[in-house]
C-alpha cells in the first residue's frame, strides 16, 4: 500500500480516477495489479491497494504513468490487521474504496487504545463489558501483542461516543483498577515508516505511556473530523484533554528520551530538561502542564509504570525489577510501589499471572 501527496489545488475526485487509470494503463509490465484506492480529499491524499511482487515494481508502475513515484510504500505483513483496519467496504466500478454507507473511504481511522491495569480479579467481567461497547459503536478490536485493547472506527462520531462510554464504564470500577485512555486519528500509510497506522499507534502509546490516568486524552484531529469541537468536548464530559499536533510531537520525543534513560539509575529531571534541549523552568512548565506531574514525579511514575508492566509479564524477582527500573533498592522500591497502587508488588504479580 503506498501514499501519494497531491500538491495541485485543483486536485478532485476525478482527477484521482484518471491518475488511477494510467496506472491501469501500465501496471501489467511491472506484474503488478491495482485493487483499490483510497481518497481523502481535504488532505489530498490517496492511498492505493496493490498486489505486487515487491516495492520497487510499485514504484515502476507509478513512475512509469506519472513521471513521479509514491512518497512511500510499505508491505502489509498482516492480513489480519488490514481487514481489521481496512478490509470493510467494497469499490465503486473505478475501483475507489466505499464505506460500508456507500460513501468514499478515506483510509484514515479514529483508534482508541486501552490500557487497564486490574488490582482486583475482575478482568474478564470489565473487558466483557468494554468489548460489548466497542461492538456497539461499530469499533474493529485489534490484536496486540502487549497489554492493550487497540480499536479502529471509520466514523470519528462512533469513536467519541465510544470512548466516553468505556470511560464510564471504567470508572464505576474506582480502585479495582486504574487506565490510561488515548484516542487519535491517522492515515493508513505515512509519509515515513513501515507498518499500517504507524504514526497514529506510536502516539497512542506515548500518551498512554506516559499521560494522566484516568483521563480521556483525544487528538483535535479526531475532534475536528467529528465536527463541533467544543460541544464534542463537552459531551464527553470531564477528564478530557484535547492534544494538538505540537502536544503529540512533545510526547513522542518524551517517550523516547524515557525508553533510553528509564533504567539510568542516575536519571534525574535536570537530566530530562538536556535532553529535551529546555531550561529547568521551560521543562517543568511543558511537562506539568501535559501530564499534571512535575519531572521528578513523573520520573518516578515512568519507573512504577514500567515496574507494573514487567511484574504482570514476566517471572523476574521484585528485586530484579526495582534494579532494572533504577530504584535504588527493592525496600524502597516496594514502598514505593505499595503508596502509589495500595498493593504489594508481590501481590500484584500473583494476581496479574492469575487472569
Amino acid at each position: 500500500m503506498d501514499i501519494h501527496v497531491v500538491e495541485d489545488e485543483a486536485f478532485d475526485e476525478i482527477a484521482a480516477m484518471k491518475g488511477h487509470h494510467k496506472d491501469i494503463a501500465v501496471q501489467s509490465k511491472f506484474g503488478v495489479t491495482s485493487l483499490k484506492y483510497f481518497l481523502n480529499l481535504s488532505e489530498k491524499k490517496v492511498f492505493c491497494l496493490l498486489d505486487a511482487p515487491n516495492k520497487k515494481a510499485c514504484e515502476n508502475v507509478h513512475l512509469a504513468a506519472h513521471g513521479i513515484g509514491a512518497c512511500n510504500v510499505i508491505e502489509l505483513s498482516s492480513e489480519i490487521d488490514f481487514k481489521v483496519f481496512l478490509g470493510e467496504g467494497a469499490k465503486d466500478e473505478n475501483d475507489m474504496a466505499l464505506t460500508l454507507t456507500g460513501e468514499i473511504d478515506t483510509g484514515y481511522r479514529s483508534i482508541i487504545m486501552i490500557c487497564p491495569v486490574f488490582f482486583e480479579d475482575i478482568q474478564v467481567h470489565v473487558l466483557d463489558k468494554l468489548y460489548s461497547f466497542i461492538e456497539t459503536y461499530e469499533g474493529k478490536r485489534i490484536a496486540l501483542p502487549e497489554a492493550g485493547i487497540l480499536v479502529s472506527f471509520v466514523n470519528p462520531s462512533q469513536s467519541i461516543a465510544a470512548v466516553k462510554a468505556i470511560r464510564e464504564c471504567l470508572d464505576t470500577f474506582k480502585d479495582k483498577l486504574e487506565y490510561n485512555l488515548a484516542l487519535v486519528t491517522g492515515k493508513p500509510v505515512d509519509e515515513k515508516g513501515n507498518e499500517l497506522f504507524e504514526e497514529a499507534k506510536r502516539a497512542l502509546v506515548s500518551i498512554n505511556d506516559l499521560g494522566t490516568t484516568r483521563t480521556i486524552h483525544i487528538d483535535s484531529v479526531t475532534l475536528e473530523l467529528a465536527g463541533k469541537i467544543a460541544k464534542q468536548q463537552e459531551s464527553i464530559g470531564t477528564n478530557v484533554r484535547k492534544l494538538t499536533s505540537t502536544d503529540l510531537a512533545f510526547y513522542a520525543k518524551l517517550w523516547n528520551i524515557f525508553n533510553e534513560q528509564i533504567q539510568n539509575a542516575d536519571f534525574t529531571s535536570v537530566q530530562l530538561s538536556f535532553e529535551l534541549g529546555l531550561s529547568k523552568t521551560q521543562s517543568y512548565r511543558k511537562i506539568k502542564a501535559l501530564t499534571e506531574m512535575a519531572p521528578n514525579q513523573l520520573i518516578r511514575e515512568m519507573r512504577l509504570r514500567r515496574s507494573l508492566r514487567t511484574l504482570k509479564n514476566n517471572n523476574k524477582t521484585v528485586a530484579e525489577i526495582a534494579y532494572e527500573f533504577g530504584f535504588n533498592s527493592p525496600t524502597y522500591f516496594t514502598r514505593v510501589f505499595r503508596k502509589r497502587y495500595k498493593i504489594l508488588p508481590t501481590e500484584f504479580a500473583k494476581l496479574a499471572n492469575m487472569a
